[in-house]
């Protein structure tokens, strides 16, 4: 498999993680969602979902089962995260690897090109998802959009660097 094919997500949603609907995972045959955390689901350093996430996420529970897979090495905030959500977690993943990601989508007992990792980053979240046979779903990050954050750059430098390897990203509308 290519860099490009490899971080490629299969659908670019050009909005956050409320953007996922019913209709979205329909139309694409998906039947579990495994989350990135940070940024994906919910700001970094926060402890507790906005409102508005965690009835999207207990919306979307009763159409597609949920499990959290996480790079923060916070173990605690990941658990306690998941148990408002009420859904499994994996912490310290270490995203691109495999390892812990496949162990989560296995678990879930759906068959893998049936199941999306869903997440903010194209070289954690998009490229461990494609090494493992997930379809992959690229969110925007959930932060401030002039954030000086560290991340945002980094965010940036990834798709340059994939843009130059010839990865196609343009957003679902």
């Amino acid at each position: 498999m290519t860099w490009i094919n490899l971080l490629q997500p299969d659908l670019i949603l050009g909005k956050s993680v409320l953007g996922i609907t019913p209709q979205v995972l329909c139309d694409r045959n998906l039947k579990a969602l495994v989350l990135d955390v940070d940024e994906t689901i919910i700001p970094i350093g926060k402890k507790q979902l906005d409102p508005e996430v965690a009835a999207w996420a207990k919306s979307i529970q009763q159409v597609v089962p949920l499990s959290l897979v996480s790079n923060n090495v916070g173990y605690e905030r990941i658990r306690t995260i998941a148990e408002g959500m009420n859904v499994p977690f994996i912490a310290s993943a270490a995203k691109p690897s495999r390892k812990k990601l496949r162990r989560a989508a296995t678990e879930m007992a759906v068959p893998f090109e049936q199941i999306a990792m869903v997440g903010d980053r194209l070289f954690t979240d998009v490229l461990a998802g494609n090494r493992v046979g997930l379809f992959t779903i690229l969110v925007q990050p959930m932060i401030a959009p002039n954030s000086k954050d560290p991340k945002n750059l980094l965010r940036d430098a990834e798709f340059w660097i994939s843009r130059q390897l010839g990865v196609t990203l343009n957003a679902l509308h």
